[in-house]
Parts: C-alpha cells; sequence; structure tokens
C-alpha cells in the first residue's frame, strides 16, 4: 500500500510503507525449481556411477565378461518397457491438460504396469546372474555393474511408489494444482529415468555386447 502527503504548494509526495514491494511468493515456482535442482544432483550422481564403469567396466579378474552374461534381446524387451511407459505417461500427461480425470488414471495406471514389468525383468536378470555365479563380489566389472544398474532400479522403484500416492490423492481431490504441480515433477523424474536408462543400454549391455 501507498500513502501520499498532500500540500497547497507542494506536489503530492508518496510515502512508502514498509514491506512495500517486496516480491510475493509463489510456492509452485519453487517446488519445480527445487525439482529441477533435485534432477542435477541425479545427473551428478548418475555421471559418478557411469565413470567408476567405464573406469572399472573391463576388470573381469578372470571371470566372465558382458559379453558371455547379457542377453541383449532380453534387454532390448525391458528397454522398450520402460520407454512404452514414458510415451504413456506423457498420454496421461495430455489427458491432464483437458481435464480428462478418469482417462488420466487410465494411463497412468498402464504406465505403472510398464514400470513393473520393467523391474520384473530386471529382477529376473539379476537373479539369473547370481545363480550363475556372476556376483557383485566376483569382479570390479560386475560391482560396478550391479551398482549402476541397481541404482537405477531404486529409482524406478521410487517412481512407482510415487505414481501409487499421486493416483490416490487424485481420486481423493481431483486435479487440483497441487496435484497437477505433482504430476509434472513426476512426468520430468520418469522421463529422466528414461533418458538415464538409454544411456545404460548403450554404454553397458551393447558395447559390452559388442566388446
Amino acid at each position: 500500500m501507498t500513502a501520499t502527503a498532500q500540500g497547497s504548494d507542494k506536489a503530492d509526495v508518496p510515502v512508502f510503507h514498509f514491506g512495500e514491494g517486496e516480491p510475493e511468493h509463489h510456492p509452485g515456482d519453487s517446488t519445480v525449481l527445487g525439482f529441477w535442482l533435485y534432477l542435477m544432483s541425479d545427473c551428478l550422481v548418475f555421471a559418478v556411477l557411469f565413470a567408476t564403469y567405464g573406469v572399472l567396466g573391463r576388470n573381469y579378474a578372470a571371470g566372465p565378461s558382458g559379453a558371455d552374461l547379457f542377453d541383449l534381446k532380453l534387454v532390448a524387451v525391458n528397454t522398450a518397457m520402460l520407454l512404452f511407459s514414458s510415451i504413456t505417461y506423457g498420454f496421461a500427461m495430455l489427458a491432464m491438460d483437458k481435464g480428462r480425470q478418469a482417462a488420466m488414471q487410465g494411463w497412468l495406471m498402464v504406465t505403472g504396469l510398464f514400470g513393473l514389468a520393467f523391474l520384473g525383468i530386471e529382477l529376473y536378470e539379476f537373479a539369473h546372474l547370481i545363480h550363475e555365479g556372476a556376483t557383485p563380489m566376483r569382479s570390479a566389472f560386475l560391482s560396478s555393474f550391479f551398482t549402476l544398474v541397481g541404482t537405477h532400479g531404486l529409482h524406478v522403484t521410487f517412481g512407482l511408489i510415487w505414481l501409487v500416492v499421486l493416483m490416490v490423492q487424485v481420486s481423493q481431490h481431483g486435479l487440483i494444482q497441487a496435484n497437477r504441480r505433482r504430476l509434472m515433477c513426476l512426468s520430468m523424474f520418469w522421463h529422466f529415468l528414461d533418458v538415464v536408462w538409454i544411456g545404460v543400454f548403450t554404454f553397458v549391455y551393447l558395447m559390452g555386447v559388442l566388446k
């Protein structure tokens, strides 16, 4: 608020009160900014894991290599599951923009199913490798492999839990602004995991089999 002091021979003089001109707070913008900062920190985490694998990826300790262990067809199917989940999440966001809550919930459910399929195949792969004796303790190559791929799998698990929580919140409160903002943050997180997995598929699996 601004008050003015008027006089007979003086122009109006503005009198500023304390607090005037302070910027308004926008919690929504702060949330999105904070989430971008989190994603940048996660990029650093995965960059370190990729660098570690790059250094240790050929230290087999007279054990099996990626060419001996990786089933590229199975990994390609797993990659397709995650990419399809990213597409269906995009459809969910389009439905949200149109205010179609039921359609959005349906696409989110399909996204969750694709994510569960991805995790199921990954757990099957880990169990098969361990059954064959290719444990994380077998060599530096396997230690770095399980750490990198396992960390990504944990992120997908957390994303699925977040997805279920948001579906419950939307069913209870509808597409309020807070829920829209949370769904947008999860969208960024989910697509980020897709990008990281493409790097894993190329750098770890594809190059490992070609070697």
